[in-house]
């Protein structure tokens, strides 16, 4: 695939419907492969990335009709060897086994221990956690209790199955209608995984919950610390990922568990370094003043004017550090893109802050220029 190719059609184009269907025909003497590939690619560059997963499940579930009792054995023998149970992360596998899983869960309704069977073996291949979801809400306690032995499995990716297809806020994932707290007592036992594949899971899974639930993820943190059972550095960079969205909003308990003291006597000064235009950059310098050895979270936050007056904050990391002496400088060259697609910018008066362990130290406006304007000396 050329460089600028949509994501959708690295993942699923011709070549690897023809390489799913070569499978299907090998492992089904009846699969009709010419059929298969035609009806597939009849909608398939019309339809966005996850469209066209449920298309190939749709497609699969006709040319290999029945329950999960006749067609589960055939998805068993058309599979590829698992993913390589020796890494430890990286090895997402390939997103053209992603229709299994939905062709399972949308047979699985009335067979759940025979679909759990089946993307136990699927999720060695591919991700299963947006296929397990329906399962879940169907059958919580069926589902919940194969969990329990999962979280045991020597391939990681069925371990980390558990946490990402519980997870409250799965990206493209259907909700789940369970109370929070219910997963916590797997995530237990999986916080302490050595792989680094399934820790992540587990601090995304903890900052979906940190949406309603903070202090339940902060005190959750807090035991696993008090227990020693993960590598203190893994747990130190778990807490991290777990409490960014925290972080991001100055949530001061959750700094003070990463060891940043909100009331710490720090001053900032801020300076803008010349005009910022569309199409340019926001330079600026930072100036940090507090006792030395304190450790700092430096995050800044730009309030952009939007078309119509409203105003949308986003926030961006700057720095990490100590106080190694009692001042520490630091400057940023923030790109003003003009040609995004998602957030376009508008010129007028706009404003930054710098946020230094969760509190607003320091912030400044300034004017926002077009390109036109600049090139003319405006402003």
């Amino acid at each position: 695939m050329a460089a600028g190719d949509l994501l959708k059609d690295q993942l699923f184009n011709a070549e690897k419907v023809r390489s799913l269907s070569a499978r299907f025909a090998a492992a089904d003497p009846s699969f009709d492969h010419g059929a298969f590939e035609t009806a597939v690619m009849s909608r398939l560059p019309e339809l966005e990335l996850k469209a066209r997963m449920d298309w190939i499940a749709t497609c699969l579930a006709e040319a290999v009709p029945g329950p999960l009792e006749r067609v589960g054995p055939i998805i068993l023998r058309a599979l590829p060897p698992p993913c390589d149970p020796t890494l430890s992360d990286g090895d997402f596998g390939d997103f053209i086994y992603a229709p299994l899983g939905e062709w399972v869960a949308a047979r699985g309704g009335e067979e759940p221990d025979r679909a759990l069977d089946l993307i136990e073996e699927i999720t060695q291949r591919f991700s299963m956690e947006w296929a397990i979801r329906p399962l879940l809400n169907d059958h919580p306690e069926t589902v919940l209790a194969r969990m329990e032995s999962w979280v045991g499995h020597p391939h990681y990716h069925v371990r980390r199955l558990v946490s990402e297809g519980t997870r409250p806020r799965l990206p493209w994932g259907q909700g789940v209608d369970l109370a929070v707290s219910t997963p916590l007592p797997l995530l237990d036992r999986l916080h302490a995984d050595p792989t680094r594949y399934v820790t992540r899971s587990v601090a995304n899974h903890l900052n979906d919950v940190t949406r309603n639930e903070p202090d339940l993820v902060i005190d959750r943190l807090g035991q696993w610390g008090r227990q020693g059972r993960q590598k203190p550095d893994e747990l130190t960079w778990m807490a991290r990922h777990a409490l960014r969205g925290l972080v991001k909003s100055g949530h001061p308990d959750a700094l003070r568990h990463l060891g940043f003291d909100p009331d710490a006597q720090i001053t900032a000064d801020l300076r803008l370094n010349g005009s910022a235009r569309i199409g340019g950059a926001l330079d600026f310098t930072v100036s940090l003043i507090g006792p030395k050895d304190t450790p700092v979270l430096v995050d800044y936050i730009i309030h952009f004017r939007r078309p119509g007056g409203r105003i949308s904050a986003k926030t961006h990391k700057l720095k990490q550090a100590r106080l190694s002496d009692t001042e520490l400088v630091l400057e940023k060259r923030h790109k003003l893109k003009g040609d995004a697609t998602t957030f376009r910018l508008v010129p007028g008066t706009h404003r930054i802050e710098v946020q230094v362990n969760g509190r607003v130290r320091a912030e400044a406006a300034f004017d926002l220029l077009d390109a036109a304007e600049e090139r003319h000396g405006g402003g």
